[in-house]
């Protein structure tokens, strides 16, 4: 499932074929972009694990029918790619593959590259500060690695969110996905998205 900006849930195959006739909206026809409707419009993770849940072998059929096609073009299924490194039985069965494409950890999405600075001298700058991870990540995520990468007092380790992490000096909910703020706050310039992080005196 995919959402828009405004949080209509719609089929992803739907949508793309309704952005490549249209620039509007297919609920209310607001208009998405005046050139590239599909850049603004990013992955519901939620509500498609919940239509996994309530429609009964969709997921399944989904993944049959994803490996059919990449087997048509003589091609592996990505999600069936095992691991670098990783160690595989021949015999591998199809409920060790199906379990080993569950467990992703998100490398099919889209990766945006980070460049975390610290904003005040009651922390310290992250040793590693580049990092690279799914859009689909959210400030939250963020602020409980920035906690557990720092030696933070432990009030912060168990309450993440009193750490805030800005962009261009705005502060970001921490419900914003990293897509979500490389479209609106860092507006497609080149990456790394340079973004701030500090303690806060307040839950945010």
């Amino acid at each position: 499932m995919f959402e828009l900006k405004t949080y209509l849930s719609v089929c992803k195959s739907c949508l793309v074929k309704h952005l490549e006739e249209n620039n509007t909206c297919p609920s209310c026809q607001i208009v998405i972009h005046q050139s590239h409707p599909l850049q603004y419009i990013s992955f519901d993770r939620t509500m498609q694990d919940i239509v996994y849940k309530l429609v009964p072998r969709l997921q399944d059929n989904e993944m049959e029918r994803e490996r059919s096609f990449y087997a048509s073009k003589g091609l592996p299924c990505p999600k069936d790619v095992p691991v670098a490194g990783a160690e595989h039985d021949t015999a591998t069965t199809k409920a060790e593959v199906d379990q080993h494409a569950a467990a992703d950890y998100h490398r099919q999405d889209d990766q945006v590259n980070l460049q975390l600075e610290c904003m005040t001298s009651s922390l310290k700058n992250l040793s590693r500060r580049f990092i690279r991870c799914s859009s689909s990540a959210t400030i939250s995520h963020l602020k409980k690695f920035v906690a557990s990468k720092l030696l933070v007092p432990d009030k912060y380790k168990e309450q993440p969110f009193q750490i805030d992490i800005f962009c261009n000096d705005e502060l970001l909910g921490k419900d914003h996905t990293l897509k979500f703020v490389f479209l609106t706050r860092w507006r497609f310039k080149e990456q790394p998205i340079k973004l701030q992080y500090k303690t806060s005196t307040i839950d945010f």
